[in-house]
């Protein structure tokens, strides 16, 4: 099992975009982004440069379908 990485919720974005995940809108502090192959959503925190917490990052996998692993990979 890999092991998530301490990230902002901006490279949390850029990751999900590389695995093909779409942003779909974006208000306040969060964006939300949308995995196209099964319509699911998830909100992204977007607190300046304060990492995302390891549960909170496991929601939003979760949320989108993703596993650890493509995500460590992407």
């Amino acid at each position: 099992m890999a092991k998530l990485p301490q990230l902002s919720g901006e490279e949390v974005v850029r990751r999900l975009k590389r695995l093909g995940m779409i942003q779909d809108h974006g208000s306040g502090g969060h964006i939300v982004m949308r995995n196209p192959s099964t319509d699911k959503m998830s909100d992204v925190p977007q607190h300046g440069s304060r990492d995302i917490k390891k549960g909170t990052l496991n929601a939003i996998l979760k949320q989108l379908s993703i596993t650890k692993e493509e995500f460590a990979k992407g």
